[in-house]
This record gives C-alpha cells, structure tokens and sequence, in this order.
C-alpha cells in the first residue's frame, strides 16, 4: 500500500447520517429538533428519508435557462489567492518598471515568490538575512533538500526580483537630492528582462536611451535626484511625466536600460496605491438549458479524468479538487449554476399551479420535507416573515458540474439550512460547527489577512474557500459528507459549510429557523451591524408580529419570543433615552413596515430599522439607526427628529400577553410536579398522567424536561401495566432491556421481583401489582419444590413432568426449567433403555446406537454413565458377532453346518436382535430341511417331479450351507433342461409361437368353447368341482397335480375328448359356411377375414378355407401330404422312431415333467390310432365317389365328407392332430381324397378303391345292447325333461318361451350344419341342487344345466361343461367317463 504525499488531501472525519423511520419523518421539524443535539455538534449532517419517499422532478426543464457563474479554481482557495494577488502586485511593478516578470524555477521546480518573501520578512529582512547568513535555512523552511546550495539561488532570486519591491513598498526608494544621497550599493548583475533562467543577456539589450528626443539637446533633460545632464546615456525618460533620473540615480540602481515602458518612482508609487477591486466571480458569457449545461459538464468531466463520468470515483475527484485549488500554476475554470430562483422556473418539489399537476391531496405536494413548505410551516419562526425572501423563505435551485464549489459561508441571520438534491452525482460537504466559527474566521483572518484588509466582510461573500486539512491544522473542527441523489444536507445556525460538485447535479436548498435560533438571530443583527452587513429582513420587526398574535404562539415560541422582546424593549428603551439626552426632542410615529427594506436601511451600518429610526430635514430619504445618530448629518442634534413605530407604552402590553401565554404552561407544570411525587396512596390512576399528556398536547407546551419526563413515566407506566396482565394471562411477553433494545425474551425470577417493587415504587397506581405479587409467592413455591426433585437422583418422569406442567402457567425465565427438561430427558432415555433391554428381541444394533447417540447429547449424570457403558459394551459384543456371522454366511465356497452350528450356539446368550446372527440360525434351519427332503427324495418309490427338483435346487442354492446332494439334483435339472432343448428341436417349427407343452398337449383351445347348457339330473348327486382345463396353464397345472403318469394320462385323455368335440364342431360350422347355397360375399374366411376370392385353400382340418396369397402355398400343389392351415400345423411332426429314444431317455432320468407326461400320451395315443388304422385298411373295401361341391375354386383337392361314415372321418381326423408322421395318416389320405363308393349289407358299409381296384369291407360293428341303451335313455330323459318343463313354467314362462327360441335357432342351425348328424335337443329346466362327481366340478350355475350319463360301468350323471361334451355328441355318441375308461382298460 503506497503513503500518501505529505500535500496530499486528508478526508475529515464523516459527519451523522441519520435514517428516520415512516413514523419520525412524518414531521420534519420534531424530527430535527430530535437529532439537533447530536447533529449540532458537528454543524451538518445527512437525513436519508426512508427508501419509498421519491418525489417526481416537478421543474420546468423547458423555461429553466440560466447563466453560470465563472470559477477559476486556483483563485477560489484564500492562501493561493494572497499567492496570486502578490503576483499581480510583483507583475505590476516590474511591468511599470518595463520590465516582464518570469518566475524562476529552483531544483526544477517553479519558485514561490509569495513564500520566499514571506520567510524573509519572518526571518528579520533581506539585510539581517545576507548579514546572519541564514539561506540555507529559508530553503530548508521552503522544503528544497540541503546540500545543494539552494540557499546561493534564493538569495539571487530574491535580490533580482523581491527586493527592489520590498524597498518601493517601504518607500526607501523615495529619491532624495544628490548630497544627501547615500553611496549606492553595488548590485550584483541585475536584469528586468524576460530571459529564461541561466541564460546570458544579448549584446543588444542595451538600447539607447530611454526617451523620444529626435534631434533636441541632451542638457535639456536634467537628472532629478543629481541635478546634472551628465551621463547623458545613463539618462532615463518617465513614460509617465517624461522626468529624466540617471540609472544610477535610483534605488536600487539601474545597471540595464528597461526594454519596456517605464515609470518613475513618483508615478510607480502613484499607480501602486490604487485600491483593488473586490474579488467576485464573472457571469458567464452564454445561456445554458439544462440539457446543454448537462452536456457540458459531462464532457468536462470525462475528458479531464480521461474516463466515463460514472466510474471516476468520488475519493479521485476530492483529491484532484484540493490539488486544483491548491497549486497557482493549473488554470482550471468551471461553471456553476447557482442561486436560480425557483419563483421564476419552479421548483424540483410539486407545488400548487405548477408545471408538473398533481392532485391536491398529493403527498408531495403537502409534505412538510417539500422544501416550498418547510420554510413556511408552523414550527418556522420564517412564518411570521412576510416577505417572499428568495433563498430564504423561497427555495433556490443549484446546477453543478464536476469542480464547481460553494465556499465557506454560513446563512443569512445565521438560520437553519436545508438542501434536497434531486438527481445527479455527490455533492461534497465540509462543515464547522457554530461554536467554531469565531475559531475558524480567525484562522482565515490569521493566514489571508491581505484579503480581510480588502474585504472585511469576505466570508459573507461566498467567494473563498480554505483547504479543511489546514483549517484543522489550526484546531478548527471540520466534518464532511458525500450528499447523493435523494438526500438531504442540514446545516446548523451560524455552521459554517462549503464544498463542490462531483458532477452534473441539481440541488435545492431553502432556510427555516427554529424557536433554538432566537436568541442567535438577534446576536447576527448586532454582528451584521458590526460588519456594515445589511439584513435580509427585520428581526425586530418579526418579534413584534409575533408578539401580535401571543393567542396562537406555540408556548416554547412564546417563553422565546418573551426573552428576547424583554431585551429588545431594554435596549430600545436605553437608546431612546440616550437620544432624548443627547437633544433629539422631535419624536414622530412612522409605519415602517410599509416600507420596503431599502428605503428604511441605516445609511452607517445598513441595518434594517423598524422600532425606531433618526432623520434629517438636510437629508430627505435618509435616516441612521440609533446606534449611528452622529453618522446622519453635521445639522445640530435639536433638528433631529426621531421616528418611531410603537411607543414604549405600546411594546409592554404586547410582551405581557406574550408572558401570559408563556405563563398559563406554568399551572399545568405544577400540577404535572404534584403528579409525579405523589407517594402511596396518594397515587394517581394511568389515565391522570394520560390527560397531563393530553392536554400539554392541545396546548402545545414546550417538549421541555417536564413533558419528557411525564410521558416516560407514562410511558413506562404502560408498559408495566402490558408487562403485568401479560404475566397474568399467561402469554409472552416483550420487554425494554437497558439501552432500549428489544428483544423477545421472558422476565426472570429476579427480574420479576424487580418488576414488583417497580410497580409499587412508580408513581401511577397499577391494579395488578397485587395479583403479581401472589404470582412471585407461587414461582418461588415451585422453586423449592424443583429444588427437592433436583436432588433426589431416583425421580420419575412422572414427578418431572408435573413440575414442567405447572411452570407452563408462569411466563417467567425459571433457571430450574432448563435443568428440570435435563432431567426429564435423562429420565426418559433411562426408561428407554429399560424397555428395549427387557425386550431383546427389539434391542437391535440401530437402537442401540440411537440410544447411545441420544445419551451422548445428554447432561452427564451417573445413572446416564453407567446405562451408556452397559449398552456400549453390549453393542461392542453384538457388532463383533453380526461381522462374524455376515463373514460366514457370505464365505465361499459355504462352511459346513456343524461349523455354523457352533457359532450359532456362542451367540444364543447375546440379549439382543441380531439379524445375521438370526439369519445364520434360519440357514442352519433350512439346510437340515432341506437334507431331509432331499433324502427322502432319494428315498422315495415315488418319481418326482421337474418343477419339485428345479424348486428343490433352487432352494438350496439360497442357502448358505455345504449341501452334498446339492450337486447330484443340479446335474439332474441340467439334464432335463438338455431334454427339453432336445424335444423343442424335434418337434418345435422354427420360429413357432407355440411351447413345447402346447404341442405335446391335445388341442383345448379348439372352436369357440362349448354351448353352456343345463339339464335336470333325475337322482341326487354331491357337488364337486370338476377340474378346469380350459387354457395351457390349467393343463400344466393337472398334470403337476397328478400324482403318477398314469393320472396325467387319464388326464390328457380327457383333454383329447374335448379336442376331438371341438374340432367336430369346428369342422360342421367351416363345412356349413362353405356350403353352395350361402352367399360367397357375405363369407369371412381366412386369418384377413375376408371374403373368397382366387384360388383357395383349404385345411384338411378344420375345414376352413383361406386365401392363397394370406398363407403359406404349400410346395408341391400335388404334395402327398394333406394341406393343413398355419393354427393347425402346430409342429414339425417328426416320424414316430425320432420321437421313440426322446422318450426313452426321460424315463431313465426317473423324473416326470408335464412334457414328459404329454410326451408319453403322444406316444401311446399315435400307437393306439396306428393299430386302429390298419385294421381297418385291413378290412375295407374302397369305391370312388364325387367330390364335395364348393361356392370357390381350390388349388387342391380335399377329402369328401359326404357320405363318410362319422367313425371314418375321426379317423382320418385324429390321425392329422396327431403331432408324429406315420405313413398310415398318408395312406388313409390318400384313400380318404380320392373317395369311396359305398353299398350297405347286413350293416357294413362298402367302398371301393379307384386306385387298386381291390374290394375291401370296412366292417364297423354297431353292438345292438348300445342302440337299446340309447333308446331306453332317451325315454327317461324325456320323462325328465317334461317334469322339468311343467315347473319352469310354473316359474319363468316369458323366460322358457324365450329359451325354447333360442334352442329353436340352434337346432335349426345344428340340422343345416351337419345333415349327417342327428342331434337331440334337451329342454329348459330349473337348476336343482345336485352333486356332479367329476374332479375339479366347475358348479355351473344359472337358468339352464345340461347333465350327461356315463355308458360305462358306473352310470353316474356329470355336468356337460365339466366333461368336456355337448349336447348334441351326447346324443349322438355315447360317453364314458375317465374312471370307467382307466378301469376298462380303454
């Protein structure tokens, strides 16, 4: 960090900065009577109003032109101008001297003319300083280093320019006659000429002589000092009265004619005694706007900092402007627009009928910091000022630019200031106290006497500024302040302030006086009379209007105005006294103040009179106050006449209802003395002192000791009575520390006792002192009772929370509160502990930790400490055996159960819950049943299966444990998984949809389900629930449940009976469609669901038809193989000797799997419909037939189905559902698609073969006891049926004639669809309760069950549903039920 330079500016100290809050700036003058102490000490301070209050710019930007002032800063500061009036006094007498003056510069720098000769003459003279030798010490004085003979180029300079001066000025340059004229003095080479220094004189420099003869005589001219014409080139010639003097005549001689004009002594001394003008600042040339005025200090600014305006920061700007100031040889002018009176351009504030229209209720308009109010408001002394006064009572607009600065001035009459700057850049405040400023005009007076000797009132002219730093040099307190935009600046009575602009700104400023200031305005008068200063306006004249209006005066303003009207009728009446002795015996009564203050000013002292006033009949329009009756005229005192405006007589009763006014305060302050010393029960009630208040308020009584001290005692009063109902009702309370901060916090017990003796020691009556005491009694009850508990280390939670229960009805700071909720808190955590150890199985390691962590956080007690190390040790113990067990659980390869064993038998006695040490027994628990299971399973006479192993696996796997069976089940899983990727690649089509189960499994899915319908049972059955096998997950889940191969075949059996119905219906209801009397349009057809159209196809199957271009044609249209559609191809029908060893292999791995099952079932059932196939390929005769007709072309033939015996077509059908190739399903193909002629004979059925020509009998033996059979159970049914139908229609006659509908429809349907087949229908009939005995009985419920009869052994009724059969194949085909077909062997 780099030190500042000795010359360097110092910023004083910052003056107060005041933020007043909404409530404090509501009245402007309370507000700064209340900062007055403070603020005064420092003579100015700063009011930021609060951050909403922004007042528009109401002026007139368009009207405003204005003409600035001209600044030359470096005349502005006292001392350099003395520098600067020193050099124009040197100029000037060597200018006269023809000589032009060049200042010298010493060690490179300029020299200081000013203070050289000023250290000489402190020093004793030029003479005593040559003769002590004491240069070197004059430029040590001056600041030029030592040892560099500086002391040698002063002196030179000195003699060379100051001194011929310092003679003039002394007048020992005065000529005198030739004989008593000393012997000069031989000067060292001296040259008036303007050289630069160290430069040598031209040989030309010396010119004739110095006069205009032409060709007269030399001895014409004689030398006035010698008296002779000799020496005639020595001559010189007055420009001024042409007198002639030898050059060597003067004093100091003259070794060098002057090139210039020159001047004699006498004319030298006779130019020189002219007085100089007082300095003042010029106007400025030129008009400015604001805009052009903005413009011009804009560009000022950023071209003299070399930057843009808004980043030249303010402490760069004071600096640079006290260097400015300081320093002769910089010429810096600036302009100010100063002093712009706002009643011609309007003001920055709104005001009523101005440019900028607001509304009358306006805040801005009517607020008291408006500066067009405050001047003019009550609390103004100004009010009583009629005249509009221009910068006083009327505000004044300033426009500043960077540099332009106010000087050193205090205000008219010494009043208040106020100054609001609108918008713009800082505004840089100095200021002085009032009580300094005697101090600091002695200091300026002390350094600038020159310019005092000029200007005696200078400091009243605005026009000369001195450095602060020096100014405190000298003791004089000085504060600053940088002023911002929507600021304000006030200024104290007789402060004295100045500063500068730190750019484009506009400021408004206005003066207003205060009931403080009185006595200070009548001590300016006396001091501006002193000064020859005139007033602003009648101080005297004031008062007595005032006076006028005693009724109305505020009483603090009343008591002033008393005071100081009670000195101005003394002093008035001792000079009227002193005039009437001194001969003035003419009195006459004028009305001075009709006149205008120039016309009535004391012509001596320019004071403005009013009281009284002397005049001459010599000197009409003149007049003298009485302080000045010798300066009127030289007529005799007796034609004096004296003026007065009241009489003595007149001005006593005015001062009397002043003190009047003044006095009717007094009755009140004794009763408001009488109020407050009142003791006991002499006391009076809160709403007494409330009326005190109010009536010094009605009345305006001053804001004296008094007032103050009833409305804190009221004050505080108020508070004791909030502070005692609020500790009465229970509710916090907000409180006044010591130093008058607040804060939310409740009384202590102490504090509470404080308060109570405060409520009886106050001298207003609360009614709740009484009660607040009994509240003390009861707090301090509670106290020694918490005291006890506190001791007693054993207490309950209970006894705590009580306590703490009662102390919820004190709001009172209880010390024992924070120790009590300690306790409470230990208390409760004991507790814990307690449960969760008599409860191991809760105890696990997070509770444990939590305890310890919450017994961490609190108070040390011994109960706590030894309950803290029990569970630290037992969490120490637990943590040590959970790492154990998780080690040995997740170790691989797994340990043996007898090691696991071991260490689960070391962790049996921990009294806790330890979830790995609990995982670790569940595991041990596990594997032993496992190992059993999976002993019994290899011990077993049952086969397992495959879901069972792969579960058993998997179960084992999850535990980690040795397990030695573990292996041998994971190979046999393995196996069975290679099995089945096996059969999946024999069986399965690539890319098929299909699992290998779906295949292997009978079709259930067939045709859309069978028609729900109920028949009446004739006997009564138990229910039982037949078993679902409606999807492949039913299936799946039969075959699991089964419990040998041989019920999963019994099961599959019957999954085949409802594939064979399915697809028999399936196939009536394609064959019905495709009929040559529908309609071909109205078919749907193939998977598009389309209509026919083109070649066909269709499937051998399920008889439909589709669309060639929909599905896939087969390869060879004359392939061999009979053409099946894609749901009817399921697989890829490997023959019978690959599917042989698949099968083969399952049953050396001993485990069943519902594959395997279905397998099984494949394998026997194409065995049995082989054995069945070639017998009767063995036993028919074939015959060729036509074909079927279609209402399409197909591009292949089908098997004709007309004329095909039922038992032939099954055949041929459940030869293609079988999923394994067998050259039989080709050769019964064949036979089947090329036709059969058939003739009947003695119940045979003949075909022929168009192939072979052979004749072969296909013998189909119906057994005659099975026709007998059906003829007697149709009878029964019927029986049945028509004692069900008389009931029903007892019941639901609308309902059965409904049905009887719908079994109308579907008969008709059933007899169009398959005309081969004669299907007997079965009536309505209402559900019984009866029990049907298949397994897995589905309960069908609702208007219609439809029963079958078993054509086996057993006889037993069954639900159609739940067998798997219509009513139409149970009347055409006789059913056999599962158990009947195991026991025969079918």
């Amino acid at each position: 960090m780099t030190q500042p330079r000795p010359d360097e500016f110092k910023p004083p100290q910052e003056c107060p900065v005041f933020e007043p809050s909404w409530e404090e700036f509501a009245d402007p003058f309370a507000y700064i009577n209340k900062i007055r102490p403070i603020a005064e000490k420092t003579g100015i301070c700063k009011v930021r109003p609060p951050p909403d209050w922004q007042p528009p710019f109401a002026c007139d930007v368009d009207r405003l032109h204005f003409t600035p002032r001209i600044q030359r800063l470096n005349e502005l500061e006292a001392q350099t101008r003395v520098k600067l009036n020193f050099l124009d006094q040197i100029a000037k007498f060597w200018e006269l001297q023809g000589c032009s003056l060049k200042i010298p510069h010493v060690e490179r720098k300029i020299l200081d003319l000013y203070q050289l000769n000023k250290n000489v003459a402190d020093e004793g003279g030029f003479d005593i300083v040559c003769r002590d030798r004491r240069w070197t010490a004059i430029a040590l004085k001056m600041g030029f280093a030592p040892g560099k003979a500086v002391g040698s180029h002063l002196r030179s300079h000195y003699e060379r320019l100051l001194y011929p001066y310092n003679l003039f000025q002394s007048g020992a340059n005065l000529l005198v006659s030739w004989t008593d004229a000393p012997t000069p003095i031989i000067f060292q080479s001296f040259r008036c000429v303007k050289t630069e220094p160290g430069t040598e004189p031209c040989e030309n420099n010396r010119p004739n002589l110095r006069r205009r003869m032409g060709s007269f005589v030399v001895d014409l001219y004689m030398c006035l000092v010698c008296g002779s014409g000799s020496d005639e080139d020595r001559l010189l010639l007055c420009d001024g009265c042409d007198a002639s003097y030898h050059t060597f005549c003067l004093i100091p001689p003259l070794h060098d004619i002057p090139k210039g004009d020159w001047r004699c002594p006498k004319c030298l001394a006779q130019e020189c005694s002219k007085p100089q003008e007082a300095f003042g600042f010029e106007q400025a040339y030129r008009d400015y706007s604001l805009r052009a005025f903005g413009e011009m200090a804009d560009s000022f600014k950023s071209d003299y900092f070399n930057m843009p305006v808004h980043m030249v920061p303010t402490e760069l700007v004071e600096k640079e402007f006290w260097r400015l100031v300081s320093t002769i040889e910089e010429d810096v002018t600036v302009e100010y627009g100063a002093d712009i009176a706002s009643k011609e351009f309007g003001s920055g504030f709104p005001i009523k009928n101005g440019r900028f229209k607001v509304s009358e209720k306006d805040e801005y308009l009517n607020c008291g910091w408006n500066l067009n109010n405050m001047a003019m408001m009550d609390p103004s002394v100004l009010t009583h000022v009629t005249a509009d006064i221009c910068g006083m009572t009327l505000p004044w607009l300033y426009v500043g630019m960077c540099f332009s600065s106010f000087c050193w001035h205090i205000e008219d009459h010494w009043s208040y200031s106020i100054n609001y700057l609108h918008w713009g850049e800082p505004k840089t405040w100095y200021g002085a106290p009032g009580f300094a400023a005697e101090q600091l005009e002695a200091v300026m007076k002390k350094l600038a006497p020159e310019l005092f000797q000029i200007q005696p009132d200078l400091l009243h002219q605005l026009v000369t500024i001195m450095n602060p730093n020096t100014l405190m040099s000298y003791g004089v307190p000085i504060y600053r302040t940088n002023q911002c935009a929507g600021e304000f600046v006030i200024t104290f009575p007789r402060a004295y302030h100045s500063g500068f602009n730190q750019g484009f700104n506009f400021a408004e400023a206005v003066n207003f006086c205060t009931v403080d200031w009185m006595a200070l305005g009548r001590q300016c008068v006396d001091h501006y009379r002193l000064l020859h200063r005139y007033c602003v306006f009648s101080h005297d004249e004031m008062i007595c209007k005032m006076a006028s209006k005693a009724n109305s005066l505020d009483v603090v303003l009343a008591s002033a105005v008393q005071k100081d009207m009670k000195d101005m009728i003394r002093e008035e009446q001792d000079l009227r006294d002193k005039v009437r002795k001194m001969g003035v015996l003419h009195c006459e009564q004028a009305e001075y103040d009709l006149l205008q203050d120039d016309e009535r000013q004391c012509a001596k002292c320019r004071t403005t009179c009013f009281l009284s006033a002397i005049t001459c009949p010599c000197s009409p329009g003149q007049l003298v106050c009485l302080h000045h009756i010798q300066d009127l005229c030289s007529c005799p005192l007796t034609n004096y006449t004296l003026n007065y405006r009241f009489t003595l007589d007149d001005l006593y009763p005015m001062m009397n209802v002043v003190k009047q006014r003044a006095e009717s305060y007094d009755e009140w302050a004794s009763r408001v003395t009488e109020t407050l010393e009142a003791k006991l029960d002499k006391k009076k009630s809160l709403s007494v002192f409330r009326s005190l208040i109010n009536e010094s308020e009605s009345k305006m009584f001053p804001d004296n000791d008094l007032l103050r001290q009833l409305r804190l005692v009221t004050q505080d009063a108020e508070k004791c009575f909030s502070v005692a109902q609020q500790l009465l009702n229970g509710k916090r309370q907000t409180r006044y520390r010591c130093g008058g901060g607040k804060t939310q916090s409740q009384l202590t017990v102490q504090e509470l006792r404080s308060f109570v003796r405060q409520l009886y020691n106050i001298p207003c009556s609360l009614p709740q002192a009484p009660k607040l005491k009994d509240l003390l009694n009861c707090i301090e009850d509670f106290q020694q009772h918490s005291e006890k508990v506190l001791m007693d280390e054993a207490t309950g939670t209970a006894v705590i929370q009580s306590l703490l229960d009662v102390s919820f009805d004190f709001d009172v700071e209880l010390p024992e509160l924070p120790i009590l909720r300690e306790r409470l808190e230990q208390a409760r955590w004991l507790e814990g502990v307690q449960q969760t150890s008599a409860q191991p199985s809760t105890l696990t390691l997070e509770t444990m930790r939590r305890l310890i962590d919450q017994g961490v956080g609190l108070t040390p007690h011994p109960s706590v400490e030894k309950a803290m190390a029990h569970l630290q040790e037992l969490l120490t113990v637990s943590e040590h055996w959970e790492e154990k067990t998780s080690i040995l659980l997740k170790a691989r390869p797994p340990p043996s159960i007898e090691v696991l064993s071991e260490a689960a038998e070391k962790v049996v006695g921990i009294p806790a819950y330890l979830p790995n040490c609990m995982m670790l027994k569940d595991s041990i628990s596990r594997a032993r049943e496992w190992l059993q299971e999976a002993e019994a399973f290899q011990d077993g006479d049952s086969i397992p299966l495959f879901d069972e192993l792969s579960d058993m696996v998997i179960r084992g796997q999850a535990i980690p444990v040795q397990l030695d069976p573990l292996k041998h089940l994971e190979f046999l899983v393995a196996e069975l998984q290679a099995w089945k990727e096996s059969a999946a690649k024999i069986f399965l089509i690539k890319n098929s949809h299909f699992t290998l189960l779906e295949v292997l499994c009978p079709r259930f899915e067939v045709g859309a389900g069978s028609p729900k319908r109920k028949s009446k049972k004739a006997k009564d059955c138990s229910k039982k629930k037949m078993v679902k096998l409606d999807c492949l997950s039913d299936v799946e889940k039969a075959l699991l449940e089964t419990k040998d191969t041989t019920s999963a075949l019994a099961t599959l059996g019957e999954v085949r009976l409802r594939e064979m119905w399915a697809l028999s219906s399936l196939r009536a209801a394609n064959e019905s469609k495709l009929l040559p009397t529908a309609d071909c349009m109205d078919l749907k057809v193939c998977v598009c669901q389309n209509p026919p159209m083109g070649a066909m196809l269709q499937c051998e199957l399920c008889r439909d038809a589709f669309h060639s271009v929909c599905v896939r044609a087969p390869s060879d249209s004359r392939s061999a193989q009979a053409w099946l559609c894609p749901d009817c191809r399921r697989s890829e029908k490997p023959p019978l000797d690959k599917v042989m060893p698949l099968l083969a292999s399952l049953q050396r791995i001993q485990v069943r799997l519902p594959e395997g099952d279905a397998l099984h079932y494949l394998v026997e059932r194409t065995v049995s419909w082989q054995h069945r196939a070639r017998q009767v390929s063995a036993s028919c005769e074939w015959n060729r037939t036509s074909h079927d007709q279609m209402v399409f072309y197909t591009e292949q033939r089908c098997i004709p189905l007309q004329g095909l015996s039922v038992e032939l077509e099954e055949l041929m059908v459940e030869g293609l559902l079988l999923q394994v190739s067998l050259p039989e399903i080709t050769q019964l193909y064949h036979v089947l698609l090329n036709g059969l002629g058939t003739h009947h004979t003695h119940g045979q059925y003949l075909y022929s073969d168009p192939n072979s020509g052979k004749v072969v009998f296909l013998v189909v033996m119906l057994v005659s006891y099975r026709l007998e059979k059906k003829a007697k159970r149709r009878l029964e049914r019927e029986a049945l049926e028509t004692e069900r139908r008389d009931k029903a229609k007892k019941l639901q006659n609308k309902r059965q004639k409904m049905n009887k509908e719908k079994n109308l429809e579907r008969r008709a349907a059933s007899t169009s669809s398959s005309p081969r087949s004669d299907f007997s229908q079965s009536d309505d009939s209402e559900e019984e309760m009866a029990m049907c005995p298949a397994e897995g009985c589905q309960q069908p419920e609702g208007d219609e069950v439809d029963w079958v009869q078993c054509d086996g052994s057993c006889n037993q009724w069954f639900h159609q549903v739940c067998v798997g059969v219509t009513a139409e194949l149970a009347e055409k085909e006789d059913y056999v039920c599962v158990s009947c077909t195991i026991s025969d062997g079918r």
